[in-house]
């Protein structure tokens, strides 16, 4: 699949993982529709190919018209979807004060899973309407879970069953999707130098790295970004799971 004169959906994107993806694909050619929440988009920098669409990813309706935004042009088909959207609230099942509010684990699936389903499901249906290239390809998927999805740590509960979920969906929707020619792909991040590590100390950040077998630092969001683009130009890749985490295994706290 290539990256050049399409369109590509980056969810998550004024920031992070989804704001170096959506950069390393307008680089590449692409012209990106960067969906995050309004207030993420107004503070996003200018980046040229980039254009920031404010989009709550729980929202059917908000989805669907911006997915139909990034469709809009004949002449660079929507073909590329990455969702990076996400939150990461940490709380016990049971702790002093009580159980794990409901509300909070249900907004953290809602957000997390559910968000990612819904715009892989009304992206799927736009890319489905495009003709296919000479192999039969329509399109690419590329979701978000996290090594949390395997070796979720004290206080994770909510956050690793909706990348768990993520994790679970992979294969199914690669197998609904295939006879459309489109492609479904999940990285699993490990640690990520991202806005939510730089309100932590230099000496709890480095604790981190050491934990890392190799190398011995923090992931870059650039990194992630150059995996979504060899998953998009590898044809072959389909209904897995990649992690990126330098074979790091998380500890139960």
């Amino acid at each position: 699949m290539q990256t050049a004169d399409i369109s590509a959906i980056v969810t998550g994107g004024a920031s992070g993982l989804g704001a170096a993806t959506a950069a390393a694909l307008a680089d590449s050619g692409a012209r990106v529709y960067a969906l995050d929440l309004p207030d993420a988009c107004a503070a996003a920098p200018a980046v040229e190919g980039v254009e920031h669409v404010p989009t709550d990813v729980t929202s059917e309706a908000e989805v669907r018209a911006a997915v139909q935004r990034a469709a809009g042009d004949p002449d660079r088909p929507l073909r590329v979807v990455v969702s990076c959207a996400g939150i990461g609230p940490s709380q016990r099942i049971l702790g002093r004060k009580g159980t794990h509010a409901i509300d909070l684990y249900r907004k953290v699936v809602e957000v997390n899973l559910v968000g990612t389903f819904v715009v892989m499901a009304l992206a799927a249906e736009a890319i489905a309407a495009t003709e296919p290239d000479a192999d039969g390809q329509r399109g690419v998927v590329v979701n978000t879970a996290s090594v949390a999805a395997y070796d979720g740590q004290v206080g994770q509960a909510a956050y690793s069953s909706s990348k768990g979920g993520i994790v679970g969906l992979t294969l199914p929707a690669a197998r609904d999707l295939a006879q459309y020619g489109i492609r479904v792909m999940t990285i699993a991040p490990g640690i990520v130098e991202t806005p939510m590590l730089a309100t932590v100390s230099e000496e709890f950040r480095a604790g981190l790295a050491a934990g890392v077998p190799f190398p011995h630092r923090l992931a870059r969001p650039e990194e992630y970004a150059q995996l979504v683009l060899a998953i998009v130009g590898h044809d072959y890749l389909n209904g897995e799971v990649i992690r990126m985490d330098g074979a790091l295994r998380m500890a139960p706290r």
